[in-house]
């Protein structure tokens, strides 16, 4: 009895043996298949987020560039939106951490403007955020607590301008959505595919649950694990889990092992047979649902809508489109037959021709536009394109029509042609001559009406206008035989918004003064073009030549109005040498007839004589050279030869009136570009203005004093030259002050009052500045000072002077 039950516990060991050993074979090589499509699966998950993660850096890219706006963002964001189904919402934020745009779900970052991140983002939302910023690389934040328990997962891209952080590109990705796109159809068939966030949450996918009561009724039996990793770009932060659904249960574990596997050998080749035509019709079957799956999607995801048509005439088909324009449901379109409800009453006769003409292939290749009416009668206009509808076979089986709303192109087209008849209405209007041609070339591209009546209707008068105000139409060489010209490989934008050039040209044919400007714009094909626009100023040249004639008019004017008001000084000034002269003259001719005078003494008598003479000569020169009508002259002038001319003058004035004058010349001042005539000018008039003053205070002797300056200064518009005359007078009334340049208002009896108008008009026209003050001591007016500005001309006197002058002159 031991020998047969030996043997059934032999069979039965060897059967568990092969059993045990087969099932922990099958087991490790579902648990490598497992681990494979894992990692399978993990590098399609991963390869999908690093193409978004590029998708998202080429947008960025082109913000930081500035290629794109605000609007262009948007669109941009909704078709990547399109594109990614699982990435739910696109937002641009600064580096402040405020929403400029925000598209999908990130829309609720939008309102009010500036908003910042919405107010309840985590620590980690900041942390991603700053990562982003100090790194400059993608970072990523899993949410799996996020807003309404929806896992999603955040990428922050840099913006970085001029390598400067400029913000972020802040993309929303829903891990279910990841999960449902990226997982590939038949691994997740096999395995139990599983998202899992840090803590091992569930976020996407499916879990099997152990069952605690397997093990110990098959203690023998080893179940295929479960296989974890982590998903990068992310690191820990998302893992990937593949459970198998069954654990395989191996060969069958009974006494009739040896006879299954008898049975198996004789039905082996049946089998594999029968398993040989299953598995090729249902690769067949899935590969008909998939085309017929993705045709359906395709057809739902059309925005143009399609109607199919039998040979008669009948719909057969339409897609969710064309229910959608034209508010009818597929059920209400199809099998009608025309007239169909979306006709408009109005046009029953028109689209009915139109039906019969498609009906019998008569359609036009660019297709025809008709009116269409919606369910709830309201119009738009559409597009339809007809095409044979042909089977498989190569019959043709009815029409299929394509339909698309051209509402909004038409009110645009129709605005854009409103628009430029405007545009051009104003153009033909203006009373400049405009016109537009080509870098190189001879065609006219654009010239208005007056630039016709000018001109003609060729490129020559844009040509000669360009010439002639110094602008290089044609770059290139004539003799060259490269047609490449210099603005080759340059940026046509950047050029484009180059600042106008101007000129001012004497058109001989015309007989008229033109200020011609120009800049190059992008023309509408592409090609750089240049803008000409030439307005007739004939008119304002005579008005500036005549006011240019009475403003030296009055120059010369104010001189001789100066000398005549310094004419009793004047004389004085001469009498002293004239009556020195007389007495000499007296003298030697009353020795010479009492024979009282060597000669030695008549040669001193006869030099003092001309000497005196030399010295009126020298005043009456002075004032020829001051009060002679010249035509302005600038030129780099000397500023010491300059006072020193000028106090000549005043001197004559301030010695009349008692009183002195101090002068202080800054030590190598460099040459400034001036008419010294004029500026002598001011300054003999400030002098004067400052002597009458002193005396009309009756200030006693030592306090009557004039002091003149002239010093270098540095202003916000550059180097500048500063004259300032200061007097200790009674200062200006405030009533002076309010109306001091004002031409012919004057404080003196006599006076004419152009004297300090045409002063600050002589140093305005040099580009300078004057100003007047009083000078306080305490509350009291002591006095008064007057200064005007003039820039320094660009290249030092090389002979100026190397020590300051400053020189008391007593009157």
């Amino acid at each position: 009895m031991l020998a047969p039950l030996l043997a059934v516990a032999l069979f039965f060991a060897a059967i568990v043996t092969a059993l045990v050993y087969l099932h922990v074979e099958e087991v490790a090589r579902e648990q490598e298949a497992v681990q494979r499509d894992v990692e399978y699966t993990q590098q399609r998950l991963r390869l999908r987020l690093l193409e978004s993660q590029e998708q998202l850096a080429s947008v960025a890219r082109e913000t930081s560039n500035r290629e794109l706006d605000t609007d262009d963002f948007r669109a941009r964001a909704m078709a990547l939106l399109d594109q990614y189904p699982e990435m739910q919402g696109l937002a641009w934020i600064d580096e402040r951490r405020r929403v400029k745009v925000a598209s999908g779900t990130l829309n609720t970052l939008s309102p009010p403007p500036r908003q910042d991140i919405r107010p309840s983002e985590t620590q980690d939302d900041f942390a991603a955020f700053s990562q982003a910023r100090d790194m400059n690389q993608p970072a990523y934040l899993l949410r799996a607590d996020s807003f309404e328990d929806v896992p999603m997962m955040r990428i922050y891209v840099p913006l970085t301008e001029r390598n400067r952080f400029a913000g972020a590109v802040l993309a929303e990705v829903s891990v279910d959505a990841l999960y449902r796109h990226g997982v590939p159809n038949e691994v997740s068939a096999r395995y139990a595919i599983s998202l899992l966030g840090e803590q091992g949450r569930v976020l996407a996918g499916i879990a099997i649950p152990n069952k605690p009561g397997t093990a110990w009724q098959m203690p023998w039996i080893q179940r295929t694990g479960s296989y974890t990793m982590p998903v990068s770009p992310l690191g820990t932060g998302l893992s990937i889990r593949g459970q198998p659904y069954r654990a395989s249960l191996g060969l069958v574990g009974s006494g009739l092992f040896w006879l299954v596997s008898a049975l198996s050998a004789m039905t082996g080749w049946m089998l594999i047979a029968n398993w040989r035509h299953t598995r090729r019709r249902v690769q067949a079957q899935q590969a008909l649902v998939s085309e017929t799956n993705f045709r359906r999607a395709m057809e739902n995801s059309m925005l143009t809508g399609m109607r199919a048509m039998d040979l008669t005439g009948r719909i057969t088909y339409v897609n969710p489109a064309f229910c959608q324009m034209t508010g009818w449901s597929e059920a209400e379109l199809v099998g009608r037959s025309a007239p169909f409800p979306y006709w408009p009453e109005n046009d029953h006769e028109l689209l009915m021709s139109r039906l019969q003409d498609e009906l019998a292939g008569k359609h036009a290749p660019g297709g025809f536009q008709v009116r269409v009416k919606r369910r709830d009668n309201s119009m738009f206009d559409a597009r339809l394109y007809v095409s044979p509808l042909v089977d498989a076979m190569g019959h043709q089986t009815g029409w299929v029509t394509s339909m698309t709303d051209i509402t909004e192109p038409n009110r645009v087209r129709e605005q854009l042609s409103a628009s430029h008849q405007r545009f051009t209405t104003v153009l033909e209007a203006l009373d400049a001559s405009i016109s537009v041609a080509p870098l190189g070339g001879d065609e006219l591209l654009f010239a208005n009406k007056l630039y016709r009546h000018w001109f003609g209707t060729q490129a020559d008068g844009h040509l000669r206008l360009v010439a002639q105000a110094g602008v290089p139409a044609n770059p290139t060489s004539d003799e060259s035989l490269d047609t490449v010209d210099s603005f080759a490989g340059l940026p046509t934008d950047a050029l484009a918004d180059t600042e106008t050039e101007s000129g001012e040209v004497f058109e001989s044919a015309l007989g008229k003064w033109l200020e011609v400007r120009t800049r190059y714009l992008s023309w509408v094909d592409g090609r750089l073009a240049q803008m000409v626009i030439a307005t007739d100023i004939s008119s304002r040249r005579l008005a500036e030549e005549q006011a240019a004639t009475q403003a030296e008019r009055a120059q010369n004017a104010s001189r001789l109005i100066t000398m005549g008001e310094m004419a009793s000084s004047v004389a004085h000034e001469l009498n002293q040498p004239l009556t020195a002269i007389n007495n000499y003259c007296n003298g030697m001719v009353s020795r010479i007839k009492e024979h009282q005078i060597s000669e030695p003494e008549l040669l001193g008598a006869l030099e003092k004589t001309a000497h005196q003479a030399q010295r009126a000569g020298q005043i009456i020169q002075r004032i020829r050279s001051f009060v002679k009508r010249s035509e302005p002259n600038r030129s780099p002038s000397d500023v010491n030869l300059i006072v020193a001319e000028a106090i000549e003058l005043a001197e004559i004035e301030l010695r009349r009136r008692n009183v002195r004058l101090n002068h202080y010349i800054a030590a190598r001042l460099p040459m400034v570009m001036v008419d010294p005539i004029l500026i002598e000018q001011v300054l003999v008039n400030l002098l004067r203005n400052a002597a009458e003053s002193i005396d009309l205070a009756q200030r006693p002797t030592s306090q009557r004093l004039v002091e003149l300056r002239v010093v270098p200064k540095q202003m916000e518009t550059g180097a500048v030259l500063e004259f300032s005359v200061q007097d200790n007078g009674n200062g200006l009334a405030p009533e002076v002050l309010a109306r001091l340049y004002e031409a012919f208002y004057s404080t003196k009896a006599d006076g004419m009052g152009i004297g300090l108008s045409l002063c600050r008009s002589i140093v305005e026209s040099h580009l300078g500045r004057m100003n007047g003050e009083n000078i306080y001591n305490g509350a009291h007016i002591a006095g008064c000072r007057f200064s005007f500005w003039l820039p320094l001309a660009e290249a030092p006197d090389p002979a100026a002077r190397t020590t300051a002058t400053s020189l008391p002159t007593s009157g």
